[in-house]
């Protein structure tokens, strides 16, 4: 009888390295990974720049996003709106550490994703919650055109404690989706044209000029205000896929349809991929 009791050894490149050692790791893991939906256009529609503004505001991007349906497949995910900022002066009056308020707001913003997602269900599009997105998207996509989820991370209890209130959201969680599953692009759906050399809509914003092309590096060195979140800077330094995102104005009709398109007409944001 063949002896079965000796030990086995599985040849592997990292048994013998540390994981939290990136030189040591790098022949292994620096090669691209694959794209696993390449033909996704992934948008993510804001929450109190267009959600918050009522019909006016949502019919027109849902009109839009219905006729772009024959030519894209997409992932439409939304923000949280002026409820989350409520919703976070509450819950800091409380003292709630950071990992309570995340998931409080990514409710928010659910709740804006099942408003966009109950507008465009005559065209067979549905809300479906992360755990599907990270699982069952493809096949989602095989039975409709479109899909709507939260563009909130996933992080809730785990956020980062850093600050008071949690520094990932969003415009992170966009762009994280998109350039995990290898998508065709990301376009930012804003109240504004783009990004601007100060803020547009306050004091002196009319001597703000839009930038329509610039880098994450130069994004995070921008002491003014900005319509993203300033975490997505460090999360697009790592991008292994999505080379570049749009940022385009939703209340302006046609701009998002010429975005995903291919037409430069709003802020270009180059990444590090």
């Amino acid at each position: 009888m063949a002896d079965t009791n000796h030990i086995k050894h599985v040849a592997s490149p990292l048994a013998r390295q540390t994981l939290l050692d990136s030189n040591l790791t790098r022949p292994v893991a620096g090669k691209k990974p694959i794209r696993i939906l390449p033909w996704l256009q992934v948008v993510k529609i804001g929450g109190r720049s267009i959600m918050d503004r009522g019909a006016e505001a949502i019919l027109p991007i849902v009109d839009e996003l219905r006729a772009l349906l024959p030519e894209h497949r997409l992932l439409i995910l939304t923000g949280a709106g002026v409820r989350a900022r409520h919703l976070y002066s509450v819950a800091l009056d409380l003292g709630l550490p950071v990992g309570s308020l995340a998931p409080l707001a990514a409710s928010e913003a659910g709740q804006n994703g099942h408003i966009l997602a109950t507008m465009l269900a005559p065209e067979g599009v549905s809300y479906v919650e992360k755990p599907t997105v990270a699982n069952q998207l493809a096949i989602h996509l095989s039975a409709a055109r479109a899909v709507v989820a939260s563009a909130f991370p996933p992080y809730h209890n785990h956020e980062f404690p850093g600050a008071r209130l949690p520094p990932h959201r969003c415009d992170v969680g966009a762009f994280l989706l998109a350039d995990a599953l290898g998508a065709a692009g990301l376009t930012i759906v804003e109240d504004v044209d783009g990004v601007y050399s100060a803020d547009p809509n306050g004091p002196g914003g009319d001597k703000a000029k839009l930038i329509a092309e610039t880098s994450y590096a130069d994004l995070a060195k921008h002491n003014g205000t900005l319509p993203l979140d300033r975490a997505l800077f460090d999360v697009m330094a790592n991008a292994r896929h999505i080379e570049r995102v749009q940022v385009v104005n939703g209340l302006k009709s046609g701009k998002l349809t010429a975005a995903l398109r291919g037409q430069h007409v709003g802020t270009l944001i180059k990444t590090g991929a």
